[in-house]
């Protein structure tokens, strides 16, 4: 029998979805911790938390301004009314999170009910307030949120996820008043209407954005890490944080169930600190597993995010010796403009590679990439082995799935990337060759976050003399890779059969 044992309820919430996640309180105090102690002394310091789900962030701030007023305000039920009255502010994601969120702050569902620790609000609502949103549509999709019609439309008796802090171009009349610090665990993505009605497109950033037209002191977040490289419709928003030099603290999770036990989001997760006075390089710390990685630096040295300072160092050094890179020559999506509900034709000329087998087709189905149907050239799986590149039990990666040659007069569905335009089948051959030494899947590893491999995956990986094969001794020796470099890149990655 345990003894003593008083467990926290809000450990134990399951979460909505995994796109709007419950925050663990023994995370919220980790970003907390981000934060100057100074704030939680000093009674004019305001607060918002413009996602509410369970309260946890206000609840946790609570605590720390009980501790730290308590010689300003000796008097406890002064010091409770004071930092929730005047305080502590909340915008709830939902009508039930709403009464959750007060539960958690107040002690009651309403901030003026019976058994409301704070006798100071005349509404029910108090400071953490819900406001039913509708989408504001064009084209199918919300001018705000790009949610898809089709998926949010709904009626009066079901949640719109219209979040309200972001469904407005003044954010600041929502409470009419300036916050020292926006805190918060945005939900994540929305299903955007596109591809076959499974879309999701990325809303988090959105309330990054929204905060920083608000101009708080400190702005700090938990959202998922694939800004770093990718993410639909997160160019413009990713080359703004990259080279924000108000980022002055990022906490990356390359496992995100490190932070959230039971959900698992590809490519990890990444808390941040945004200090609006103070301007510099950027403490990186990266946690993966049990390792902890420190360093120092600014974060737009290229235009995606390298997780691993040793990765890092690795690309840097590569870099200096390499003018063309492989991207240059890795197809876009569908080379060939083929979907995978192609229409195949029993007495066509070309032959038809798609995940569910081998077909015929004509030239004329053939909208993209003719000039390589001739030619040969390499096929590449855009599904990487792993899910997000999480490794193996080993803590390795294959990183790609399939590769082969593909002769003349074959072609591909979307499924698949094309790597190339040779002449001959021995170059193509010794394209597979690099492709599969660890040397070259390292450093696509380095940026992949996802399962899903595009031409800008190759950035950093150096084009080669194709009129060779390639092993990994040659490539370590040919860019002057130390034994601990090495060591490094065979830890991280497995052989390819």
């Amino acid at each position: 029998m345990i003894e003593n044992y008083n467990p926290d309820v809000l450990t134990c919430l399951a979460n909505l979805s995994n796109d709007e996640v419950f925050t663990p309180p023994e995370l919220v105090n980790d970003i907390l911790d981000l934060l100057p102690k100074e704030l939680f002394e000093n009674k004019e310091t305001t607060f918002l938390d413009p996602v509410c789900k369970s309260g946890v962030f206000l609840r946790e701030i609570a605590k720390r301004l009980m501790t730290g007023l308590e010689k300003e305000i000796p008097d406890k039920q002064k010091r409770i009314n004071h930092i929730f009255k005047n305080q502590l502010f909340g915008i709830a994601i939902t009508e039930l999170t709403s009464y959750l969120s007060r539960r958690s702050v107040y002690c009651s569902k309403t901030a003026n009910g019976k058994y409301s620790v704070c006798d100071a609000f005349d509404d029910a609502q108090g400071n953490i307030g819900f406001k039913r949103i509708d989408h504001t549509w064009k084209n199918g999709k919300c001018i705000f949120c790009g949610a898809g019609k089709k998926a949010y439309s709904r009626g009066k008796d079901l949640e719109t996820h219209a979040y309200q802090f972001i469904h407005t171009t003044k954010p600041e009349e929502i409470f009419n008043m300036k916050f020292d610090v926006i805190i918060g665990n945005p939900p994540y993505q929305l299903n955007d209407g596109g591809g076959t009605g499974s879309s999701a497109k990325p809303i988090y950033h959105k309330f990054i954005e929204q905060a920083k037209k608000l101009n708080p002191r400190f702005i700090t977040m938990i959202i998922p890490a694939r800004w770093y490289s990718g993410g639909k419709g997160l160019d413009s928003f990713r080359k703004v944080m990259l080279s924000d030099k108000r980022i002055r603290q990022l906490i990356d999770f390359e496992d995100s169930r490190d932070c959230f036990p039971s959900v698992d989001i590809a490519g990890g997760v990444c808390y941040f600190l945004w200090d609006r006075d103070n301007q510099g390089k950027c403490n990186v710390i990266t946690n993966n597993n049990t390792q902890i990685q420190h360093s120092e630096r600014f974060l737009d040295e290229f235009d995606t995010f390298i997780r691993s300072n040793t990765a890092l160092n690795l690309i840097q050094k590569i870099n200096k010796k390499s003018d063309v890179f492989l991207d240059s020559i890795v197809s876009s999506r569908m080379p060939f403009g083929l979907t995978n509900d192609f229409k195949e034709e029993i007495n066509g000329k070309i032959t038809l590679i798609s995940s569910s087998g081998i077909s015929k087709i004509s030239i004329e189905q053939v909208t993209n990439g003719k000039q390589l149907v001739k030619k040969w050239k390499v096929l590449l799986s855009k599904t990487a082995s792993e899910h997000a590149g999480q490794p193996d039990k080993e803590g390795k990666r294959r990183v790609f799935s399939r590769i082969e040659v593909m002769p003349p007069n074959v072609v591909c569905t979307e499924s698949y990337l094309i790597v190339g335009n040779f002449e001959n089948e021995q170059e193509a051959i010794n394209a597979v060759s690099f492709l599969k030494s660890k040397f070259c899947r390292f450093l696509v590893s380095s940026i992949l976050l996802t399962q899903n491999i595009t031409k800008s995956k190759f950035v950093f990986v150096p084009m080669q003399d194709f009129s060779k094969p390639w092993t990994d001794e040659e490539l370590y020796k040919k860019y002057d890779l130390t034994q601990e470099e090495i060591a490094f890149i065979e830890s991280m990655i497995r052989p390819m059969e």
